[in-house]
């Protein structure tokens, strides 16, 4: 069996995360048993929420353990083999985590699943044919209940789900706004993901200053908001809300340091009667093949065209990692280790 490279998770960040928060290690690889597969990662996914479980805290889910391998969503394929279910060579997404190789139990449902890339490259299925893009799909189909017309917004607009979102809304006929940090950025959004628009957070210091910027780009309002960022972008977006909006809200990475992040106007929900909702897509796993089926079509027929952000070999996940809270991501943030 090969040494496997993993990295874990050392101490917990007070304030901001840091390298030092993780370490790289070597362990070696147990031999399989009945049942069990053995995959070689070739992609790591890296994944804003990822912060929110290095703190010691209550959430939706238990905090990342101390000591242990990092987890998160991988794609690789089937290098060795005791279950009738894969066969070596097959392709593969599942949530091995932080390392190089993982020891799956084929018999844990949903554990571990096969996908084609005949049409969709393999990396996709972090990203727009994955969690992302089923977040992107959740959030506006099930939530945000977009009609042909409306006006649909979105922050983090470049990152995996935003541009997953600009082709599900584009699809349904709304005019499609992005918030995104930088011209290079927004020019993207506007010439290869179809958004309408794009508002360039970066020009604007404080809430009022983009809240009048996304008045200047969306005239006749805000229908559908879809959040991934909080703070002062919400602050901004809410003043905009139409009567009966509707707020998906999918992430707060603007406090994943642990401050407090205050809402200067939650009056605004009240007069124009919003609707906000707060959700995590994997428990809503009933929607995934419907999602999957219509975010696969659209990689495959080139309507939607995702960009991802490749950092080369797993020692080098924590700085990707800490950049992506940053926003020095460019699309998907993936970890190349094959």
């Amino acid at each position: 069996m090969p040494m496997n490279q993993q990295i874990h998770l050392v101490s917990r960040p007070s304030g901001e995360a840091l390298s030092s928060n993780f370490q790289l290690i070597s362990r070696e690889t147990p031999a399989l048993q009945d049942g069990q597969v053995l995959v070689q990662h070739h992609f790591l996914s890296l994944d804003p929420y990822m912060r929110g479980r290095m703190n010691d805290a209550k959430s939706y889910t238990a905090p990342q353990a101390l000591n242990e391998v990092m987890g998160g969503g991988t794609v690789g394929e089937v290098v060795q083999s005791k279950s009738p279910k894969f066969v070596i060579g097959d392709q593969v997404v599942g949530m091995g985590g932080w390392q190089q190789y993982s020891v799956v139990d084929a018999n844990q449902l949903g554990a571990l699943r096969k996908v084609d890339t005949t049409h969709i490259p393999l990396s996709a299925y972090l990203g727009a044919v994955g969690m992302p893009g089923v977040t992107a799909w959740y959030g506006l189909v099930k939530i945000i209940e977009p009609k042909a017309g409306e006006t649909m917004l979105v922050s983090a607009a470049t990152g995996a789900v935003g541009s997953a979102f600009a082709a599900l809304s584009k699809a349904r006929g709304c005019r499609t706004i992005g918030i995104a940090g930088g011209p290079e950025k927004c020019k993207y959004a506007v010439d290869e993901l179809g958004f309408d628009a794009c508002i360039d957070y970066k020009l604007h210091k404080d809430a009022a200053s983009l809240s009048q910027a996304v008045k200047d780009a969306c005239p006749d309002g805000v229908d559908g908001y879809f959040e991934n960022v909080g703070g002062m972008v919400l602050d901004a977006v809410i003043q905009r809300m139409n009567a009966f909006g509707r707020i998906a809200v999918c992430g707060m990475i603007a406090g994943y340091d642990g401050a407090p992040l205050p809402l200067s106007y939650p009056a605004l929900i009240l007069t124009n009667r919003l609707k906000v909702q707060g959700f995590i897509v994997s428990e809503h796993m009933e929607v995934w093949p419907e999602a999957l089926k219509e975010l696969g079509t659209l990689v495959a027929t080139g309507k939607l065209k995702p960009r991802e952000s490749i950092a080369q070999g797993l020692a080098a996940a924590p700085e990707a990692f800490l950049g992506l809270l940053k926003g020095k991501n460019f699309g998907k943030q993936l970890v190349k280790l094959v």
